[in-house]
């Protein structure tokens, strides 16, 4: 893998609507043509060509936190940006970044058990229970200090490590920087080869809060089919689950149906048979709730036929993820072989 493309995507600050700093890094780390439009959606590789069009879309937010309201006793309100679980969120680091451009580090706040009678105890926590400590001691501190503005985004202060005895990495967003990078690593794999479509990247903002950014770049590209990389919860971790269906080392995720679309049978069946031809493990997930950016993609222009790839996730929505190498590689893999394979007879069925 490309350790070090990884880690500047996954370590990357981009709460959803504040992407700037992954856009730098996928320019950084590509020849390709790259552009960038005002919602700050990522297209790569996008040029004139009469071939139908396959898009290779991932999202590059994270869920996060914006400033809300600045006490008198220098703590910071936040809400959430996406989806969060609010008893993991005490007690954990987090950056925040200013106007200016500094990262400004904090801590979320948590109550110790001194001050806690029984029953606060077994209370269920609420987001409005919970800021954020930088260190100040009054509004005016944070103020004049740290330069701390309201509406001032907020992410989790998370750095990528490699665990080389199993082959996983742990680090934060990798829902979806993981897709990012498979987006990226797909495309290179595919530079200078002869191929039935013309394979455009799209990495879209602000997916976390609702897609929005996918409709704009559905839009914009019009694609014929769409491969959609997404940070799957891995359920491999809950003894309540029986039968896991986001196990790592298991290979990606082909998901038939979330919350948001139930995917393209012909795109599946057609995954499954490149995978099994070329000996690539796979495995099938049938969601109860979460989505991707597929749900605005397979609905957009006259509809699009998408295909799901997962790359399970350990623990995603909080602060620290575990992914398995082997799950990305695999992941790529597919990808490529099934953009290989594809031909005009092969476009028309699906």
């Amino acid at each position: 893998m490309n350790k070090q493309l990884l880690e500047a995507l996954s370590n990357a600050f981009g709460p959803s609507g504040h992407e700037e700093d992954v856009i730098e890094v996928i320019k950084k780390n590509t020849t390709l043509d790259v552009e960038v439009d005002t919602m700050k959606n990522v297209y790569v590789n996008q040029q004139d060509s009469t071939l139908p069009v396959l898009m290779l879309d991932a999202h590059s937010d994270e869920v996060g936190f914006m400033v809300q309201d600045i006490c008198e006793n220098g703590l910071l309100a936040i809400i959430p940006l996406g989806g969060w679980i609010v008893h993991t969120i005490p007690a954990h680091r987090l950056v925040i970044k200013t106007r200016d451009g500094k990262h400004i580090k904090g801590t979320t706040t948590s109550r110790p058990p001194h001050f806690m009678n029984a029953k606060q105890r077994e209370q269920a926590l609420e987001m409005d229970d919970i800021f954020v400590d930088i260190g100040a001691t009054c509004k005016q501190e944070v103020i004049d200090v740290f330069h701390v503005s309201l509406g001032d985004p907020v992410a989790p202060e998370v750095y990528l490590e490699e665990i080389q005895e199993t082959g996983l990495f742990m680090g934060k967003a990798f829902d979806n920087r993981i897709g990012c990078y498979c987006v990226l690593e797909t495309l290179h794999a595919l530079t200078n080869q002869k191929l039935a479509v013309q394979v455009v990247g799209a990495i879209a903002a602000q997916e976390e809060v609702g897609t929005r950014g996918a409709k704009i770049s559905t839009n914009k590209i019009k694609p014929d089919i769409a491969i959609i990389f997404e940070g799957s919860p891995a359920d491999d971790v809950y003894s309540d689950i029986a039968h896991p269906q986001g196990k790592l080392h298991a290979g990606p995720q082909i998901r038939y149906i979330d919350s948001g679309m139930i995917s393209n049978p012909a795109c599946i069946a057609r995954a499954k048979e490149v995978a099994k031809k070329y000996d690539i493990p796979y495995q099938c997930a049938v969601r109860k709730a979460g989505s991707t950016n597929g749900a605005a993609i397979h609905v957009a222009n006259e509809g699009t036929p998408c295909l799901v790839l997962g790359i399970p996730t350990r623990y995603a929505h909080t602060h620290c993820g575990y992914i398995s190498a082997n799950d990305v590689e695999n992941t790529i893999k597919l990808a490529v072989q099934f953009i290989r394979e594809l031909d005009a007879p092969t476009l028309a069925e699906l």
